[in-house]
């Protein structure tokens, strides 16, 4: 389980740092036209697509991450308010749901991907195929289902760790007597 937890946060790691480089591209292309359209009178052609494109690629890679550090919006009023085991319950039952929807965004993004690349999509001022971008976000979009399977094992054990354990290590002694039905004992 610490094995997955490790892989999960060094890939979103990774592709964070991706997402940062696609920032800082994208700064550079910005000042770099500013400064081309002010002083020679040029810009750089295509500069809107490339944006668009960086645009893209940083949500795409950096959403895995901020899952891993919890950086989404969380609703948890309710739920730290309830037993431990049931707040475990809970946030299992929303990770599923969470898995399945992301799993199913993946499946589709890579099915558009290979869609794009099938008709041969370009960007519409500098021709670049987009369908690479669409790859790399539908990676962004199965490293986000990762880290919730991840999330997933982690709540579905803190579960079994929360409830097995009371029903297993019950000391007998303390146990009230067993309701009596149709005059046997109940054990």
């Amino acid at each position: 389980m610490k094995s997955l937890d490790g892989l999960v946060e060094n890939l979103s790691r990774v592709m964070d740092r991706l997402a940062g480089f696609c920032i800082v591209l994208m700064m550079l292309l910005i000042v770099s036209n500013i400064i081309l359209r002010a002083v020679f009178k040029h810009p750089l052609v295509g500069t809107i697509d490339f944006v668009n494109i960086l645009i893209a690629l940083t949500i795409g890679l950096s959403i895995a991450y901020c899952a891993v550090q919890d950086g989404h919006i969380a609703i948890e009023f309710f739920i730290d308010k309830m037993p431990a085991s049931v707040a475990a319950v809970i946030k299992s039952m929303v990770n599923l749901i969470a898995l399945i929807f992301w799993g199913f965004a993946a499946w589709y993004m890579i099915d558009f991907a290979g869609s794009m690349n099938a008709n041969g999509q370009v960007a519409a001022t500098s021709q670049i195929p987009l369908s690479p971008v669409a790859y790399i976000i539908a990676l962004g979009l199965m490293a986000i289902s990762l880290v919730i399977l991840s999330q997933l094992v982690n709540n579905i054990y803190a579960v079994y760790t929360l409830i097995v354990p009371a029903n297993i290590n019950e000391d007998k002694a303390t146990v009230p007597n067993p309701v009596i039905l149709t005059g046997e004992r109940v054990i």
